[in-house]
């Protein structure tokens, strides 16, 4: 078995998606000092495409992407694929419309300019809230 192709046993899998390398590359550093699994993509299509190869515990991802593709794009493959994942979306153009459809889909928002600590304690919590779902969903078995 190659390293590339096993779980990483115990590590939350995180898809990040922005369409600005800088940021992209920043958010993936950030994420993996707090020892998180990160896969990070540029377009909505490279975004898809890893959803398509691999589970995420998590996806954060920009509102505006290129061409006119946006994050609720992203978060809809992943949610076809599996159905509870949580979701963040991450923005500097947000208007009330995009904020309450967010709201309503049950995914979280946060305003670029990030604010790290703000970053790190809602990724975290998003996380931490899942396996909460998790765990009680197993123990109802």
């Amino acid at each position: 078995m190659t390293t590339g192709m096993k779980k990483m046993a115990g590590k939350p899998r995180v898809l990040v998606v922005d369409d600005e390398s800088s940021v992209l590359i920043t958010y993936k550093l950030i994420l993996e000092q707090q020892d998180y699994a990160v896969t990070a993509a540029i377009s909505s299509e490279e975004a898809k495409q890893a959803i398509t190869e691999k589970e995420f515990d998590l996806i954060l991802c920009d509102y505006s992407l290129e061409q006119q593709h946006t994050g609720f794009e992203v978060i809809a493959a992943a949610r076809a694929r599996k159905a509870a994942v949580p979701a963040i979306l991450l923005t500097g153009y947000a208007t009330l419309e995009t904020t309450e459809q967010a709201r309503k889909d049950g995914i979280g928002v946060l305003f670029k300019p990030i604010d790290i600590a703000e970053f790190l304690s809602t990724t975290s919590a998003f996380l931490r809230n899942e396996h909460e779902f998790k765990k009680a969903a197993h123990e109802d078995k």
